[in-house]
């Protein structure tokens, strides 16, 4: 019995790779990070509560002015390892709800991972879910990736089911694979596959 073919494997776009901002969902634009955004980022980048379970953090008011001016120049893919920072902003009132990350780490392999932080006070409305859900339309339907995956501290529970409603897989957990705070911490990988994204979409064309 012959197997089934693989589906074609489509051309990668050439680098430097510009998306066309602003990348637009049902309520939420993600566009470039702008310097006269730093008020609204530094209203949640200096709170210990958001950074609790992040790689930085808390921001004083000069580190958050330099991440502002770092995330400004994160705009284009021009090889692996290059990523974009951009502004979640919601169409309807303008507002800056937080930031999102798609780190572009292995063109050859067609990887790439994704990341988030929102300010509480616009918690449980989805805005992260649909604006990380932008972020696998991007790769999977634009870049032409294979794998996107996510990596969080275990305790972050919330972020994981967060990465579990977009249909992401749990692969890994790491034991004390981070020192973090002063104590060792344990670090959980989620990842989706093209084909379970394609999957995904003929289940739920929402998606």
């Amino acid at each position: 019995m012959l197997r089934p073919s693989a589906p074609p494997i489509p051309p990668l776009p050439p680098l430097p790779y510009t998306p066309d901002y602003p990348l637009r969902t049902e309520r939420l634009d993600l566009r470039p990070v702008r310097h006269d955004d730093f008020d609204a980022v530094y209203a949640y980048q200096r709170r210990p509560e958001v950074c609790r379970y992040l790689y930085w953090g808390p921001h004083d008011e000069a580190g958050s002015r330099a991440s502002v001016a770092d995330k400004a120049t994160r705009t284009t893919l021009r090889e692996s390892g290059d990523f974009l920072q951009l502004a979640v902003v919601h169409h309807e009132s303008g507002v800056l709800v937080g930031d999102v990350t798609f780190a572009y780490t292995r063109r050859e392999h067609r990887q790439a991972s994704i990341g988030y932080v929102f300010h509480p006070d616009h918690a449980g409305h989805g805005y992260a879910t649909e604006a990380s859900r932008a972020l696998l339309a991007l790769g999977f339907e634009e870049l032409g990736l294979h794998r996107i995956q996510a990596e969080l501290d275990a305790r972050n529970t919330a972020s994981a089911r967060l990465l579990e409603r977009l249909g992401m897989r749990r692969e890994a957990h790491l034991r004390e694979n981070e020192f973090l705070d002063g104590e060792w911490a344990d670090e959980v990988v989620y990842a989706m596959l093209a084909r379970e994204w394609r999957a995904l979409k003929e289940r739920r064309p929402e998606a």
